[in-house]
């Protein structure tokens, strides 16, 4: 879509321990050869909650935008996986300790691109002109066993836990959107249902969650060449679109936030794919961190904030992918130097 005047006042983001890969190997989590093969240096592994996560992540994005409650019109929070209570609204729990408001708040479920589905839910609030000026998006992720196995349920793929936090707003802020666009392919649904029946609770058709099965299946059913074709049409397209909408090229983007994928998954996806080269990449800090499901394009952009490498002038590409199966990407262009306080480590 063709964004005007929303702007990024405020990030956050909330990280837990880095656990070392030849602790994995040490501990028996993963061998040597699964651990090479994606990549990875090490992996953020948390004791706490997704939502829990996502409050701090969202303090840190409220002070950085220095946003009152009454400033907050909507509150969107991302997930992936199980956020730590049954028959539960995550989105109301960060509302009440993050915000302390009574607006709307909202659980969007879109897995992996589940933060970047939020922003296209936001940005129509804000232009629509009404009511507060600000929306706050969290996402929160704790990726872990019996259900999720980190390091196997998604072969290629090594998730991270965190919680990360977004501020949109209409009255300014040191990033305007530029575009935002999304592309889905809904036939390739399939990649995460696979030929289970429909099973009557969580886990009940195997625990841990085999991505791997799933994804066997749809390769039988289109074909593998078929199937990476999609997947990776999909990403050009959205990637084309936003660039194109926003008025840039490729060359002038200094950075690309991208998903935290296993290596092998980040050349056949993006690198190759979109030509961008590793160096103009958040992937070397992505490699320490692990894929934080929903929350990696906002995780990626408040690391660029926190280690100085945005300036005025510069363009910020946010690409992300999720199953279902959906694309999207957002080109941002930095016009003021993020705020001193913000930059802490991570």
């Amino acid at each position: 879509m063709e964004v005007a005047d929303v702007y990024v006042s405020g990030v956050g983001l909330h990280l837990p321990r880095r656990m070392p890969v030849a602790e994995v190997a040490e501990r028996g989590l993963a061998d040597w050869r699964t651990i090479r093969r994606t990549g990875m240096r090490s992996v953020c592994v948390a004791d706490r909650s997704g939502p829990e996560m996502a409050v701090e992540a969202a303090k840190e994005a409220l002070r950085a935008a220095d946003a009152a409650p009454a400033d907050i019109g909507l509150v969107l929070h991302a997930s992936t996986w199980f956020q730590g209570h049954d028959l539960w609204a995550p989105a109301s729990y960060v509302q009440r300790e993050a915000v302390g408001n009574n607006c709307l708040s909202m659980h969007v479920g879109q897995l992996s691109n589940g933060g970047m589905a939020a922003l296209e839910l936001a940005v129509p609030q804000l232009q629509a002109g009404s009511g507060p000026h600000s929306v706050l998006i969290t996402t929160g992720d704790r990726f872990c066993l019996p259900g999720f196995d980190r390091w196997h349920t998604d072969p290629g793929t090594v998730c991270g836990d965190g919680g990360t936090a977004i501020v949109l707003s209409r009255a300014g802020g040191f990033a305007r959107l530029r575009s935002l666009v999304t592309v889905s392919d809904p036939t390739l649904e399939g990649m995460g249902r696979g030929d289970d029946d429909f099973a009557p609770a969580p886990l009940g058709a195997r625990s841990p969650i085999s991505v791997a099965a799933s994804r066997d299946h749809l390769v039988r059913e289109v074909g593998l060449t078929n199937l990476l074709e999609r997947l990776q049409s999909g990403q050009r397209a959205s990637f084309d679109r936003a660039l194109d909408e926003s008025g840039t090229k490729a060359a002038h983007v200094s950075w690309f936030v991208l998903p935290n994928l296993g290596r092998p998954k980040m050349d056949a996806q993006f690198f190759q794919v979109l030509d961008i080269e590793p160096e103009r990449s958040t992937w070397s800090w992505g490699s320490e961190v692990g894929h934080l499901g929903a929350g990696d394009p906002f995780a990626g952009l408040a690391h660029l904030v926190r280690s100085r490498a945005l300036s005025p002038g510069q363009f910020c590409v946010l690409a992300s992918a999720g199953g279902g199966f959906a694309w999207s990407v957002a080109v941002l262009e930095i016009v003021e130097e993020p705020p001193a306080s913000w930059h802490i480590g991570d």
